[in-house]
């Protein structure tokens, strides 16, 4: 990433974007560790910045076993029924308040996609307990575009749950 400035602490060195990129390792881990999909998919992508938001605006990620400590953290933001979207936009606002950086820049991109992206998903909300016939194709299945934010978070609070 080029640096958006060489003047202050940095000595004229490119700014390396080490919080967001340790935020998203993170959320990589877990995704793949609950092996919920392949990480070729636009889900896994939508579940990983999904997480990588909820890690970086929480304070930023903690290394070793403290990562296992902000994981009931982390598993309340993205519980279903929370207002995570507000919070995500609240947050980034007052990073940016705060000043701009690499890390932002790319928490801000990994935002924008999560909600300009939509994803063909099942439609939960067409289906009717009983109603569904297991010998049904896939394809037969209710389907609605979904914005990538969505969907990425409960395969995140999932992922969480099954690490």
């Amino acid at each position: 990433m080029r640096p958006e400035g060489t003047n202050g602490t940095s000595g004229g060195e490119l700014l390396v974007p080490m919080a967001w990129m340790y935020a998203e390792y993170i959320a990589d881990e877990l995704l793949r560790t609950g092996d919920l999909m392949p990480p070729t998919t636009l889900e896994f992508r939508a579940g990983r910045n999904a997480l990588a938001l909820t890690i970086f605006l929480s304070d930023g990620a903690v290394g070793g076993a403290r990562v296992v400590a902000r994981l009931d953290e982390w598993s309340s933001l993205t519980a279903a029924g929370r207002p995570w979207h507000g919070w995500v936009r609240e947050r980034l606002r007052e990073r940016e308040a705060a000043g701009s950086g690499p890390d932002l820049a790319l928490a801000r991109d990994a935002w924008r996609w999560l909600e300009e992206t939509e994803l063909l998903a099942a439609d939960l909300d067409a289906v009717v307990p009983g109603g569904v016939d297991p010998r049904a194709e896939a394809e037969d299945e209710p389907r609605v575009w979904t914005p990538a934010w969505e969907l990425g978070l409960p395969l995140g609070h999932l992922a969480i749950h099954l690490f």
